[in-house]
């Protein structure tokens, strides 16, 4: 008898959250915030479709981008 359940330890537990929460903040933040003409598609875009380099990114280079209030 196998079982599906595939124990994983808390290292992996972490990757996993990160791999999950990082993009999902990273696009919070991209769609609170106002950017010039397309810059918000392109990075929503860029962290779909790239996910952790994508939002690392844009937390290095795309912050920069916003327009200050």
């Amino acid at each position: 008898m196998t079982t599906l359940f595939l124990p994983i330890g808390i290292t992996e537990t972490y990757i996993i959250l990160l791999t999950i929460l990082f993009p999902i903040w990273a696009l919070i933040d991209i769609l609170k915030s106002k950017f010039d003409e397309n810059n918000k598609l392109i990075w929503v875009l860029a962290v779909i479709f790239t996910n952790i380099v994508g939002a690392t990114l844009y937390f290095f280079i795309g912050k920069k981008q916003k327009i200050k209030e």
